[in-house]
């Protein structure tokens, strides 16, 4: 099924010169919290409107659907998460709050890879919800898992299969993982026998799902393991070249010959070629850097372009991508987020 999905994900691409039908979103702090642009070979085109009901504060985290009918953030204030329809023309009119709301300010966002469900990670106590997702927006709240993250949950994902979900969060383990299913929650997997070295930030499956990544405070930034449907397998040898800093996202490439980390001291954004053996030799750095602390990075689904959302303007950075790494940095868009990004999406 995700393979039937990439090759649709292409098709609606199309080539230079068709029509755009791929867009990229941008959470950040300052109203009007999320900001929506469409995306071509080109780079960025001109921001959409902003929606006619803004976020309820600053936004940390976003997610479309696979689909891309359907775009969330997870914010600060209630009601901690909103939700918008999404097409061609921009933001819809947002969908209604969730009956039973995130407990605490939210600070990511997920949708399953089969857009039947969606999670939030938030600062209090169960730290992540969950809610059914369909054309009609939120279904009535999971119960939470019968084993708790130890705290702030910052990162989200599930398998594109949606038969599992991680959660990457503050204290030891520093990543928790559950079964998923259309019951919600299954009994959380054993932790990893090796545990990421510092709270957790950024989580990520592969999309086949023989992997998952958390990028992660103190050395050695990012861990990474095999997965199965038993679990964690032993931990990846580190890459040969470490992040410089304090990783706060990771993501995969679409076809998982690659992963980028976001980071918190120069050069902000660190990429390594990636195989069933784990971590290749780190990609050069990009000829221009992201401004400041890199909070988020998305790739396109072809794998032709990577977007990192950082601190300081003009706070989204763009770079074609390929096997050879990094391009030349695409131009600003012509209006900028507000302020200080946290996060950034890619749609189909």
């Amino acid at each position: 099924m995700f393979h039937l999905l990439r090759h649709r994900r292409r098709a609606f691409r199309g080539g230079g010169g068709g029509g755009v039908s791929i867009y990229v979103a941008v959470a950040h702090e300052v109203s009007p919290f999320i900001t929506a642009y469409p995306w071509s070979g080109s780079g960025f085109g001109a921001k959409f409107s902003d929606p006619a009901t803004l976020p309820g504060g600053n936004s940390y985290g976003i997610s479309f659907t696979a689909s891309g009918d359907a775009v969330a953030v997870a914010h600060s204030t209630s009601p901690r998460i909103t939700a918008y329809p999404w097409s061609g023309s921009g933001f819809g009119t947002k969908f209604s709050n969730p009956a039973t709301l995130p407990s605490g300010d939210g600070r990511a966002v997920a949708f399953s890879g089969p857009g039947d469900a969606v999670a939030v990670g938030h600062i209090t106590s169960p730290f992540v919800t969950a809610y059914p997702w369909s054309g009609s927006g939120f279904g009535a709240k999971f119960s939470n898992p019968a084993t708790l993250p130890t705290n702030t949950v910052r990162g989200i994902s599930f398998t594109a299969s949606g038969d599992a979900i991680a959660v990457a969060h503050d204290n030891s383990p520093r990543i928790t993982v559950y079964p998923w299913s259309g019951s919600g929650f299954g009994t959380k997997f054993s932790n990893p026998a090796t545990l990421p070295t510092g709270d957790g930030f950024g989580v990520r499956f592969t999309a086949s799902g023989d992997a998952l990544a958390i990028a992660h405070l103190n050395s050695p930034r990012i861990s990474a393991y095999p997965w199965s449907g038993s679990g964690f397998g032993a931990k990846f040898s580190d890459p040969g070249t470490l992040p410089a800093s304090s990783g706060l996202d990771v993501k995969f490439t679409a076809s998982g010959d690659a992963m980028a980390v976001a980071h918190s001291t120069t050069p902000f954004i660190t990429a390594y070629p990636w195989s069933g053996s784990g971590f290749g030799t780190k990609f050069s750095n990009p000829a221009t850097l992201p401004a400041s602390t890199g909070r988020s990075a998305s790739f396109t689904a072809s794998g032709d372009a990577i977007a990192v959302a950082h601190l300081n303007s003009p706070r989204i950075t763009a770079y074609p991508w390929s096997g050879s790494g990094f391009g030349t940095k695409f131009s600003n868009p012509a209006t900028l987020p507000t302020n200080d990004a946290y996060a950034v999406s890619f749609s189909v």
